[in-house]
């Protein structure tokens, strides 16, 4: 019989990235008995195989996105684990700085991109 996604995710074990041990293992996930545990902080759950694969810093910001979305009813609030890489901002300043372009190039490569001069390409136009 297929396993399906549920039985998976009961048979994972689920640790929290927010409260690291000095020997380096984390907090199993959730809060045995809440008046006991009221102390610690808000949880941030993720699979012990994912928190092991994920640099400090990306705990880190999960973690903190987490807390800072809070807790405001009665089931827990989700973040995601990590965040969407904003694709325009990579490149974003080579293609403003191609469409912009006004320099001395009639026809070139900049940056990994094309860019011309059209007034330049217009009068060296028979010459080329």
């Amino acid at each position: 019989m297929a396993k399906n996604g549920l039985d998976k995710w009961f048979k994972q074990k689920w640790v929290d990235i927010g409260s690291k041990r000095k020997d380096g293992s984390f907090a199993k996930c959730g809060r045995s008995k809440q008046k006991a545990d009221s102390k610690r902080k808000y949880p941030k759950c993720v699979p012990l195989a994912k928190a092991t694969r994920m640099s400090d810093s990306q705990r880190a910001s999960a973690v903190k996105r987490k807390r800072a979305a809070g807790n405001t009813g009665p089931k827990p609030t989700n973040v995601a684990t990590f965040t969407k890489r904003n694709k325009k901002a990579a490149g974003g300043m080579i293609k403003q700085a191609q469409r912009n372009y006004d320099g001395s190039y009639i026809y070139g490569s900049l940056g990994g991109g094309e860019v011309s001069n059209p007034s330049l390409r217009k009068y060296y136009k028979g010459m080329l």
